[in-house]
C-alpha cells in the first residue's frame, strides 16, 4: 500500500512522514524527490533546460511508480510518500500506474492556511535540502487552483495548529478508519500490441463526447481494448454500455483505422474509431459513469478537444471528423492519413 501525503510546501509533509513511519509498523519512507535528484544528475543539461520542474519529466512520473513497486518487493509496506502533486494529470498517471500493479493508494492532503504556509516558507530559509523560498512562494497560486480536485480526491488533515507528531497521529487514525482510499480501475499494462475500439457520440450541436479517466492523463473517447475473439464494433458498443450506461441502437460505422507505433514503454497497436451517431439530450441525461474508471464527461467542439486530448488522440479525432464529413473511412498511421482521403477532401 502507498500512503501519499500531498500538500503545498510548509504543510509538514516530510516531518509528518518521518513520524508516521514510527507509528505504522512495517512502513518505509519513500521520497520521490530523490528520483528527481537522480534524474538531474543523469539527464543532459539540454533536456533539463526544457522543464521547470522534474515532475514534468515523463521518466520521473514513471520511475515513481516503478520504484514504489520495486521497494514493495523488499519491505512489507506501506510506503509513506511525502510529495506535492498538484497537476491532476500527473496524479492520474502515477496513481493509475500503481493501480495497474495492484498497489492500493491512500491519498491524504495536509492543508494549512496560506498565511501559515507563507510564514513557514520564510522560516525554513534556503539550503541544499529544500526548494528555494521563491519557488515555494510561486507554488502557492497553483496549490490554491488545485484545491478543488484535491479535496475531492484526498482525505484532508488540517495541520495549521498541529505539531508533526500530532499530524502523523491524525493521519494514522484516519488511515485506520479507511480514509483516503481511492477506487481506481486496475488496467494491466499491455505486454504486446493491442487492438482498441472507441466510439464517437455527438449532440445536437455536433459536438463530440469525451470522457475523463481516473487512471491515465488526458481525456479520451468512450471505448477500450478489444477482448480476444471479440468483434471490434461489438467491443465499442460494449464499452459504451460499461462506461456510460448507454445501449447503442444499431451498429456503429467505422470512421478511422489508426496504427499507433510502439513508443516505449508502450507497445502501440491498431486503434479504431466508430461513429455512434446522435446522443439526444434526454439520453445524455442518463449517462452513469463508473467512479473507479471515469470522473467526468462532456461534449466538446474540435477546438475544445485540442485543449483536452493528448496529441496522438487529437489527430485521431481530427481524422475521424474529416472521415465523417466525407462519408468514408480513413486509414491513419500515427495519426497521419495514408493514401486517398487526406482527412480534408470530401471527394
Amino acid at each position: 500500500m502507498i500512503v501519499w501525503l500531498n500538500g503545498a510546501f510548509g504543510t509538514g509533509k516530510t516531518t509528518a512522514a518521518q513520524e508516521l513511519v514510527e507509528l505504522i509498523p512495517g512502513s518505509t519512507l519513500c521520497d520521490p524527490a530523490l528520483i528527481g535528484t537522480g534524474l538531474r544528475c543523469m539527464l543532459p543539461k539540454e533536456r533539463l533546460a526544457q522543464v521547470d520542474d522534474y515532475q514534468q519529466l515523463p521518466s520521473w512520473r514513471r520511475l515513481v511508480a516503478d520504484t514504489a513497486a520495486a521497494l514493495l518487493t523488499e519491505v512489507p509496506g506501506p510506503l509513506i510518500v511525502p510529495m506535492t502533486l498538484l497537476r491532476q494529470e500527473y496524479r492520474d498517471e502515477i496513481f493509475g500506474a500503481l493501480a495497474a500493479r495492484r498497489i492500493p493508494v491512500r491519498h491524504v492532503l495536509l492543508h494549512a492556511d496560506e498565511t501559515i504556509l507563507r510564514m513557514r516558507i520564510e522560516q525554513a530559509g534556503d539550503n541544499d535540502s529544500r526548494p528555494d523560498r521563491s519557488w515555494c512562494r510561486r507554488q502557492l497560486p497553483e496549490y490554491r487552483a488545485a484545491l478543488g480536485w484535491l479535496t475531492e480526491d484526498a482525505h484532508t488533515v488540517e495541520t495549521s495548529g498541529l505539531t508533526p507528531r500530532q499530524t502523523a497521529e491524525e493521519v494514522a487514525g484516519a488511515l485506520r478508519a479507511g480514509a483516503g482510499s481511492l477506487e481506481i480501475v486496475q488496467t494491466p499494462e499491455p505486454t504486446a500490441e493491442t487492438l482498441a475500439a472507441g466510439v464517437l457520440l455527438f449532440d445536437e450541436q455536433d459536438r463530440v463526447l469525451l470522457v475523463d479517466p481516473t487512471y491515465k492523463p488526458g481525456w479520451e473517447f468512450p471505448g477500450g481494448v478489444v477482448e480476444p475473439g471479440e468483434a471490434p464494433a461489438h467491443a465499442g458498443v460494449r464499452e459504451v454500455a460499461e462506461e456510460l450506461g448507454l445501449r447503442l441502437k444499431g451498429d456503429p460505422r467505422l470512421l478511422v483505422t489508426d496504427w499507433e507505433p510502439p513508443r516505449p514503454p508502450g507497445y502501440g497497436g491498431i486503434r479504431l474509431l466508430f461513429d455512434g451517431g446522435l446522443l439526444p439530450a434526454e439520453e445524455a441525461e442518463r449517462v452513469l459513469l463508473p467512479g473507479a474508471e471515469l470522473r467526468g464527461w462532456r461534449f466538446v467542439t474540435e477546438a475544445e478537444a485540442a485543449e483536452l486530448l493528448p496529441p496522438v488522440r487529437l489527430e485521431r479525432l481530427r481524422g475521424a471528423l474529416r472521415a465523417r464529413e466525407a462519408g468514408r473511412p480513413l486509414y491513419l498511421e500515427a495519426g497521419v492519413p495514408i493514401g486517398g482521403l487526406d482527412g480534408r477532401d470530401a471527394a
